[in-house]
Order: structure tokens, then C-alpha cells, then sequence
């Protein structure tokens, strides 16, 4: 008799086996990678509460360093409000930073060139709140006192360009114009947070 034929039939059989397992751990393999992340076992609804939390993190994180960033040595540090996600972390739903928008008394200059900082930083943001443009119309209201008060001033005839500014009247004016109907505007919200003249103002963001 001759065995070739039976041991051909089991190794054939051993081969189609090994296939199988194969193919079977190369779909589990994929169906793992194609399904999301979910170590917690968390539901499908959480998993969204889950991602909308993160995504809202990302966002008021970016908001308040972009203010932190350009309001330099004028902002102070920044703080959270946070809320638990399903998966037990905490995440930033809400932020602020505070400004100082004091005028720097006795140098109306030097109060121009601060006050473009604080509007920068309140308007540095992709998305400026409500708030960030109260910030920044008190900002330029601000702006344009002390150079009025440079033009009140008496005439030196050493300086040429008594704002110090760099724009002409016909650009500053054009700002003039736009910062005053923002700042009607953000006044006539109705809000509490609106303009008010404190020495500390802040930049925020509510869930």
C-alpha cells in the first residue's frame, strides 16, 4: 500500500485549517482597529457626551492661551471651570483671564500703546466672545482719551507726530469710527458683562 496519498489528504487538511485561523484573526484584527476607542466600555450616548467634552476642551484651552499669549506682562494667569466626563477626567468648559486695562496715569502715550495690547489680546481669539469685545471696545474708548489728551496738551514743536502711532489721522480715524459702533453695540446687549470701566477686566468663555 502506499501511504502518500493519506498523508497528502491531512497535510491539505492542517493547510485549509491554518487559513481559516488566519483569515479569522486578520477580521478581528481589522474589525479592532476600525472600532473606536472605548476602554471604559462606555454607551454610545456617552461616548458623544464623551467627544463633545474633549472637543470643547481643545477650544476654550486655544481661546484663553491666544489671550494669555498677546496680552504678555497685562494678562494674569488663567483659570477653568470643569465638568467630569463619563470617563471620570475633568474637562474645561469654560475659562478666563483677566486684563489690566488701567490707564498708566501722567503718560498718555504710554497708555496708547498699552491699550493697543489689551485690544489686541481681547480680539486675539478665532472666535471673540461677547465679553472679549466688551474688553476691546474699553479698550479703545480708552485709546481715545489719552490721545485727546495729547492734542490738549500744548504744542512741542519737537515732535512732529504727537500720538507716536505710526498711522495717519485718516486710518486712526477710520478705527476711531469702527471701534465706537462695536462698542454701541456690545453696550446695548444688555448684558452684565458689559463695559465698566474697572481697572480689571476679563476675557471669557462660557459653556
Amino acid at each position: 500500500m502506499n501511504p502518500l496519498p493519506a498523508a497528502r489528504a491531512a497535510d491539505d487538511d492542517r493547510n485549509v485549517e491554518t487559513t481559516a485561523e488566519t483569515n479569522d484573526r486578520d477580521r478581528t484584527q481589522e474589525r479592532r482597529r476600525s472600532e473606536p476607542e472605548n476602554p471604559q466600555g462606555l454607551e454610545d450616548a456617552e461616548l458623544q457626551i464623551l467627544a463633545d467634552l474633549k472637543a470643547r476642551d481643545r477650544e476654550v484651552r486655544a481661546h484663553e492661551a491666544a489671550h494669555q499669549a498677546v496680552g504678555g506682562q497685562y494678562a494674569g494667569s488663567i483659570s477653568y471651570v470643569y465638568q467630569r466626563g463619563p470617563d471620570g477626567a475633568q474637562y474645561a468648559v469654560g475659562g478666563e483671564v483677566s486684563i489690566d486695562t488701567s490707564p498708566i496715569h501722567g503718560d498718555a502715550q504710554a497708555t496708547i500703546e498699552k491699550m493697543r495690547t489689551v485690544r489686541a489680546a481681547a480680539l486675539a481669539p478665532a472666535e471673540p466672545s461677547s465679553q472679549d469685545r466688551a474688553v476691546a471696545a474699553e479698550a479703545m474708548q480708552l485709546m481715545l482719551q489719552a490721545r485727546s489728551e495729547l492734542f490738549s496738551e500744548p504744542a512741542n514743536p519737537e515732535d512732529t507726530d504727537p500720538a507716536g502711532s505710526g498711522e495717519d489721522d485718516k486710518s486712526f480715524g477710520q478705527e476711531t469710527r469702527s471701534a465706537a459702533s462695536a462698542y454701541q453695540t456690545v453696550s446695548g446687549l444688555g448684558e452684565t458683562d458689559t463695559v465698566n470701566n474697572e481697572v480689571t477686566s476679563r476675557f471669557k468663555t462660557t459653556a
